[in-house]
C-alpha cells in the first residue's frame, strides 16, 4: 500500500489561505470532485463515486469475456480428450498395450474385469428400477415390498436382489470397509505425528551442525589441515543421456586430489555407450582428475552386484568413506565438505544422507505430483526419523557411508532390488546411527513419463516387502531395544510399506464403487472427502508452490495405488517380478549451473591442449578415437504411448458407480467418483505425462 502523504504539519501554525475550489464539467464521462483545502485531494474517495453506467458496462463485459474464455478452454480440453480417446483407444494409433509382466498383474486385471461386469449388470437393474419408480432405498433405511406388491417377473428379480444384498453382501462389505477405515485412520495419525515432529524441528531449529574447523589438524608441526580419504562411486547402466553430467559434477568436487578417488562403475551392455563413458573418463583423466573406469564382465546382482564388485578392489582398503551418486545426480562442489565433517568425533555415525532436488520438477503434471511426494518424504519422513530415531531408509544415492559400517553390516547383498534399504536396516540392527541433512541438496531428475514412473514405483514397493520377509527373523533376534524393533516392524515396514497401498486400493478403488450398488454399506463423506483432503494438505506443505495441484495430487495418489498394491503383493509372496530391475529412463535435463560450467569448460580449451601435450601418442590416438565415437548422435526413437488395461477398467468401473450415485442423488460421492474415474482414464491412456503448456 502506498504511504499516505500528509504535509499539513508543515503549515500547522499558519491559517489556511484561499477559498475552496469547485470544478464542474459538463461531459458525463468525467466525475465531479470538490477540493476543500490542500490535503483534500489525498483523502480516500468512495468506491461508488467516480463510476458511471458506461464503465460498469465495460467491467461486466470484461468479466463475461473471461467467463466465456474459461468455458471455451474447458470445452477445448474436453474435445481434445475425446479425440485422444478415439485415436488411442479405438483406432490404436501410436499406442501399445502395456505388458502385464509387472507383478503378474493378469489375475488382478481379471478380478477388476469381473467387478466391472457385475457393476454394469447391477446398473442396468438400477436404471430400469429408477424409471419404473421402484425407489425402495431412501436414506438410511431399505423398504422391501410385500409379496402382494410384486409387479411382474422383473420386479420379483429386483426385490430378490434387494433382499439378498441386504442380508449377505452388505455385512461383508461393511466389515471390510470398517477394517480399511481403521487402517486409514491409523496411517493418517502417523502422518500427523510426523508433521508435528517436523513443525517442532522447524520451531526449535534443530539440525546437525559442524562445530569448529573439522579439517584442522591437531598436530602443530603438521601441515595444518587433514582430509580423510574419500572414495566416490558412480554406478550406471546404459545411461546415455546423463553420464556426462554426473561425471562432470563429481570431478569438480572440492577435495584434495590425492585424498579422492572416483570410480565410474559402468554396467552398460551397449558397446557404444561404453565407448562414450570411456571417452568422458579419459577426458577428465587428462585434466588431472583421479578417476578410473570399471566394467564388469559378469553382470549379476544389478546395482548391488556392481557396488559389491567395486568394493572388493584392494585399493579400497586405504579409504575411510565412500560417497555414492546415481548417474543422473549432480552434486555441488562443496558436497563433501558439507557431509564428511559430521563423521569427525562421532564414531557411531555410519551414514550421512543429503536431500534430493529436481531439475525437471516443473516439466509436466506428473513431475509436479512426484515433487510433492518426494518433498514430504525428505523434509518430513526422513528428517523427523533422522532427528528422533537416528534411522531412516538409505536412498541409494547422494549419501556418504563409513566403509567400516558397510563392512560390519555385511556389505552389499544381491538378494533384493532395494539394496539401499537392505544395507540401512542391517546397519541399524548393528547399532549404527544415521544423519539426514535437509539443507544439503543434490540435483537429479524425476521420471517424466508414466511408464518410467510406474516401473520405478513397482520396484520401490515390491522390494521392501521382499526384504521384510528376509529381514524379519534378524529383526526379532537382534539386540536392539524392543521399541526399535517395534518401529522397524510396525511402522517402517507394515504401516508405510504394506498397509498404505492395501487400504488405499481397497477402500477407494474397490469398496467405494461397490457401495454405490450396495447402499447399506455406504461410506461416510468424511472418509472419502474431508480426511483425504486434509491429509493431502499436510503432504503438500513441504512444497507450498504446488498447492494448486492438491486435488490432482489426491486423485493421482489413489490411481497409483493400483500399481503399488500390485507391487506389494508381488514382493510379499515373492512372485516373479519381485526381483525385476528396470533402469529408470532419464531425459538428461541440465540445470543453469551445468550450462555455465559447460561454457567455462569450453573457455579452457588452451589449457586442455597443454595438458594433452604431456600424454603419449598412443593415449592421444585412443582419446581421439573415443571422441569421434562420442560425436555420433543416437538415432531418435519415436515415443509410443502405452495403454494400461487395469487403469482403464477401473476408470469404467468408477464412472459406472458415479452414474449410480447420480441416480441416488449423492452429490459428494458422484463428483468424487467422476473425477477419480477421469483420472484413471487419463492414466490408462498415458496422458498424465504429457507436456504442460
Amino acid at each position: 500500500m502506498a504511504p499516505r502523504l500528509d504535509f499539513s504539519n508543515w503549515w500547522a501554525k499558519d491559517t489556511r489561505k484561499g477559498t475552496p475550489v469547485v470544478v464542474k464539467m459538463e461531459n458525463p464521462n468525467y466525475s465531479v470532485v470538490e477540493i476543500d483545502g490542500p490535503d483534500a485531494a489525498f483523502r480516500p474517495v468512495e468506491k461508488s463515486r467516480g463510476k458511471n453506467a458506461k464503465q460498469v458496462t465495460w467491467v461486466l463485459l470484461l468479466k463475461a469475456h473471461r467467463a466465456v474464455g474459461c468455458v471455451a478452454w474447458i470445452a477445448t480440453l474436453f474435445w481434445a480428450l475425446l479425440g485422444t480417446i478415439k485415436r488411442r483407444l479405438i483406432f490404436r494409433q501410436d499406442v501399445a498395450l502395456a505388458s502385464e509382466k509387472l507383478g503378474k498383474g493378469k489375475l488382478l486385471f481379471t478380478v477388476i474385469k469381473v467387478f466391472l461386469a457385475t457393476s454394469l449388470t447391477i446398473l442396468a437393474f438400477e436404471v430400469a428400477a429408477y424409471f419404473k419408480g421402484w425407489h425402495y432405498f431412501q436414506g438410511p433405511g431399505l423398504h422391501i415390498p410385500r409379496t402382494s406388491d410384486i409387479q411382474g417377473l422383473l420386479h420379483l428379480v429386483y426385490v430378490t436382489w434387494l433382499s439378498f444384498r441386504a442380508d449377505y453382501i452388505a455385512p461383508l462389505i461393511q466389515a471390510l470397509s470398517k477394517f480399511c477405515v481403521a487402517l486409514f485412520l491409523i496411517q493418517s495419525a502417523d502422518r500427523m505425528i510426523l508433521c508435528l515432529g517436523c513443525f517442532w524441528i522447524k520451531y526449535k531449529k534443530i539440525k546437525p551442525r559442524i562445530v569448529g574447523d573439522p579439517f584442522k589438524s591437531d598436530d602443530v608441526e603438521g601441515s595444518g589441515y587433514e582430509y580423510p580419504m574419500v572414495l566416490v562411486q558412480i554406478p550406471m547402466c546404459n545411461e546415455r543421456e546423463v553420464y556426462e553430467q554426473s561425471i562432470s559434477a563429481v570431478c569438480q568436487l572440492d577435495w584434495p586430489k590425492d585424498r579422492l578417488l572416483i570410480q565410474v562403475l559402468d554396467d552398460s551392455d551397449d558397446e557404444s555407450i561404453q565407448c562414450l563413458i570411456k571417452a568422458e573418463v579419459a577426458t577428465w583423466n587428462q585434466r588431472g582428475a583421479n578417476i578410473i573406469y570399471r566394467h564388469r564382465l559378469v553382470r549379476t546382482g544389478y546395482k548391488a552386484g556392481n557396488l559389491k564388485s567395486a568394493m572388493s578392489c584392494e585399493y579400497v582398503q586405504a579409504y575411510e568413506f565412500v560417497a555414492i551418486f546415481d548417474a543422473d545426480f549432480q552434486p555441488n562442489p562443496d558436497f563433501l565438505k558439507q557431509t564428511v565433517p559430521h563423521f569427525k568425533d562421532n564414531p557411531e555415525l555410519g551414514l550421512v544422507q543429503a536431500r534430493w532436488a529436481f531439475v525437471n520438477k516443473d516439466e509436466n503434471l506428473l513431475t509436479r505430483l512426484q515433487n510433492i511426494n518426494l518433498c514430504f518424504h525428505f523434509e518430513v519422513e526422513q528428517q523427523v526419523n533422522g532427528v528422533f530415531l537416528n534411522f531412516f531408509g538409505f536412498n541409494g544415492t547422494a549419501g556418504v557411508w563409513r566403509i567400516k559400517a558397510l563392512e560390519e553390516s555385511g556389505g552389499w547383498l544381491e538378494r533384493t532390488t532395494v539394496e539401499d534399504m537392505d544395507i540401512a536396516v542391517r546397519a541399524h540392527l548393528n547399532g549404527w546411527k544415521f544423519i539426514f541433512l535437509n539443507d544439503v541438496k543434490v540435483l537429479c531428475e524425476v521420471p517424466e513419463s508414466y511408464e518410467a514412473y510406474r516401473k520405478q514405483q513397482h520396484r520401490w514397493h515390491s522390494g521392501p516387502m521382499h526384504l521384510f520377509r528376509l529381514c524379519l527373523p534378524a529383526i526379532i533376534t537382534s539386540k536392539i531395544p524392543i521399541w526399535k524393533k517395534a518401529n522397524l516392524i510396525l511402522l517402517f515396514f507394515l504401516l508405510r510399506k504394506l498397509i498404505l497401498p492395501f487400504y488405499s486400493f481397497t477402500l477407494f478403488c474397490i469398496i467405494l464403487p461397490l457401495t454405490m450398488f450396495v447402499p447399506e454399506a455406504e461410506l461416510p463423506v468424511w472418509v472419502i472427502c474431508y480426511v483425504p483432503v486434509f491429509m493431502s494438505f499436510l503432504n503438500i506443505l513441504p512444497a507450498p508452490k504446488s498447492f494448486p495441484f492438491i486435488v490432482p495430487y489426491l486423485l493421482f495418489e489413489n490411481t497409483m495405488s493400483v500399481t503399488k498394491f500390485n507391487a506389494m503383493v508381488s514382493g510379499l509372496f515373492q512372485l516373479g517380478s519381485s526381483y525385476e530391475w528396470v533402469v529408470t529412463k532419464k531425459a538428461g535435463r541440465s540445470s543453469e549451473s551445468d550450462l555455465l560450467a559447460a561454457v567455462e569448460r569450453e573457455s579452457k580449451t588452451t589449457n586442455q591442449l597443454q595438458i594433452q601435450r604431456g600424454a603419449s601418442e598412443s593415449e592421444l590416438t585412443e582419446l581421439n578415437r573415443l571422441k569421434e565415437q562420442k560425436e555420433v548422435a543416437p538415432i531418435p526413437v519415436k515415443r509410443v504411448n502405452k495403454i494400461y488395461r487395469k487403469e482403464l477398467t477401473l476408470a469404467f468401473l468408477l464412472l459406472t458407480a458415479s452414474i449410480r450415485s447420480l441416480l441416488a442423488s449423492q452429490g459428494v460421492h458422484f463428483y468424487f467418483l467422476l473425477f477419480q474415474g477421469v483420472t484413471f482414464l487419463l492414466v490408462g491412456l498415458d496422458l498424465i505425462g504429457e507436456q504442460m503448456s
